[in-house]
């Protein structure tokens, strides 16, 4: 995992400044205005190529700690712009950046190992996530981030949006409000071609019907939660806020490092076992972070920042989880299934542990040195056992951007 010269991220600035040069080469084509305010007073901004009534909406940066998407987005916006073909009957908007208040707070650009990513690592609580918000809080309660990116669907009506989504280790896959027939091939072809693992039974879309390797079609609202201690149910997100006007959405998933153990769809032997294992230690690595996180709380001074509220939220997760996963499994789990649940597994307490390290770092709290060393174990162990390889940054952006055409050309809408 070395150190690549193509391994930068550009932050939500830097994404504007782009996005504002851009508008300078085709001014009667490109446009790019303010359209909220983030809770901290930074601006959402929309970059628009096209003046077709028939649109897509692109999200990046909704999850800061997924930084793929906001290149993928100008990257998509610049073909939008020299390539005719592309707004021939359509015209493409782009949210640069969903969460600029999380962007900033997430703070590795240039990323060499796990431990580098983690070291940098904020993803927001649930309920300050703008795609989320609206599956854990009352609509009068919503984050401005969220009813601006709705408002954006209310003013554009897009046929399709695409969010672009992605994870730190495992490998891509994409989730669809509905099915977009024929998305599979041009998905699978461009994961084979750039050397991405196709992630076959992603946990974030356990259950869900599939009509491709890697291609999740979400579930009818009444159907039964594969985990039904999460709160944060995709089918009450914004994802679904495009229905109102006839569209729908595709998120599209793209891994930082990649790992062969998430796309094995060899049935597993003995699932059940394996999920009442990773139940365990799910159970017995959240009480570390626990732990330390009680001896160090009555020293931490108030109020609590962000960091801290997404550890916390975090670590609230695990216990319906692991009680989730204490339950039988599906019939046909695979390889891939129970790999990607080892790697969810890893990830949350890693992530809990990763914020709760940065809030005891900055309050030079005693506990700081244990924790740093429990998460520098975690993370080389997590790289270790999947096998951790590099994706670099322009085949993660042209993945994205191979398959949200794909789905933009084949969506009916």
């Amino acid at each position: 995992m070395s150190h690549l010269t193509d391994q930068r991220y550009p932050n939500a600035a830097q994404l504007a400044r782009s996005a504002r040069e851009l508008t300078t080469v085709r001014p009667d084509l490109c446009r790019l205005r303010q359209v909220g305010t983030s809770r901290a007073g930074r601006p959402l901004h929309l970059l628009s190529v096209g003046h077709d009534t028939r649109t897509v909406l692109v999200v990046a940066g909704a999850h800061s700690n997924e930084p793929t998407g906001g290149a993928t987005a100008l990257h998509l916006a610049q073909r939008a712009l020299f390539e005719q073909a592309l707004r021939s009957d359509r015209s493409w908007h782009f949210l640069l950046c969903a969460d600029p208040d999380g962007a900033a707070l997430h703070t590795n650009p240039a990323p060499r190992t796990l431990l580098d990513y983690h070291r940098g690592f904020f993803r927001p609580a649930g309920p300050e996530q703008p795609e989320w918000s609206p599956s854990v809080l009352p609509a009068d309660r919503l984050p401005p981030e969220t009813t601006t990116l709705t408002g954006v669907i209310d003013e554009l009506r897009p046929y399709l949006q695409v969010s672009l989504h992605g994870t730190e280790l495992g490998g891509s896959w994409v989730q669809l409000t509905r099915d977009i027939p024929g998305l599979a091939e041009p998905f699978a072809k461009s994961a084979a071609e750039l050397h991405i693992p196709v992630e076959t039974g992603a946990s974030d879309a356990a259950g869900w019907p599939a009509s491709g390797p890697g291609v999740h079609v979400m579930p009818d609202p009444d159907a039964q939660a594969a985990f039904p201690s999460l709160p944060d149910d995709a089918r009450h997100s914004t994802w679904h806020h495009a229905h109102r006007y006839g569209g729908s959405t595709a998120i599209v998933e793209v891994p930082m490092w990649a790992s062969d153990l998430v796309d094995d769809p060899a049935p597993h032997p003995a699932p059940e076992r394996a999920l009442r294992r990773l139940s365990e230690r799910l159970s017995h690595d959240t009480r570390l972070v626990e732990d330390i996180l009680a001896d160090a709380l009555p020293r931490l001074p108030g109020p609590h920042g962000p960091l801290l509220r997404a550890a916390r939220w975090a670590l609230s997760l695990v216990p319906g989880l692991a009680d989730d996963w204490m339950q039988p499994p599906p019939p046909d789990a695979t390889m891939a299934y129970i790999g990607s649940i080892d790697a969810f597994a890893r990830r949350l307490p890693l992530r809990a542990a990763a914020m709760l390290l940065r809030t005891l770092e900055e309050a030079e709290d005693r506990a700081a040195p244990r924790l740093d060393l429990l998460v520098t174990r975690w993370c080389e162990v997590y790289a270790d056992r999947f096998g951790a390889r590099w994706v670099p940054v322009a085949s993660q952006i042209e993945h994205q951007a191979r398959t949200t055409i794909a789905a933009v050309q084949q969506a009916q809408g």
